[in-house]
């Protein structure tokens, strides 16, 4: 969390204990809503996969990109890296069953979407020719 945040809910007079809660908050949504997380989470789903798999599965992800999401995601231990001592070097991603619990949860927001899409795109479709 940022200095200024911090500050500024500290002068709120939001306990110490809160602030870092919240704090916690904002970057674990940060994380599990990033859409490219979203996108790794439901193709590691499936079982391990190794960096190049994951990057042909993940349509439009560049490489630095989906280097920077496994990291992140292995750091909150949503995933598990493994290198093979092989030639050449072999490397798959897994998720934990912490990420595994983030799949489920999130095989239950496209579930959500699924239902919903058609009340969805006629919302849009109002808002768009009312403005």
């Amino acid at each position: 969390m940022d200095t200024v945040l911090r500050a500024e809910l500290t002068a709120r007079g939001i306990a110490p204990d809160c602030v870092e809660t919240i704090g916690l908050v904002r970057d674990v949504l940060a994380r599990v809503g990033d859409k490219w997380t979203v996108l790794i989470v439901t193709e590691l789903a499936s079982g391990p996969m190794r960096y190049t798999a994951l990057h042909e599965k993940v349509s439009g992800i560049s490489q630095r990109m989906l280097g920077h999401t496994l990291r992140a995601l292995h750091r909150d231990g949503l995933v598990t890296r493994t290198a093979y001592p092989e030639v050449p070097p072999r490397v798959e991603y897994e998720l934990t069953a912490l990420g595994r619990s983030l799949a489920q949860a999130v095989d239950h927001l496209v579930l959500w979407v699924r239902a919903h899409q058609p009340a969805i795109a006629a919302n849009r479709e109002v808002f768009d020719t009312a403005g």
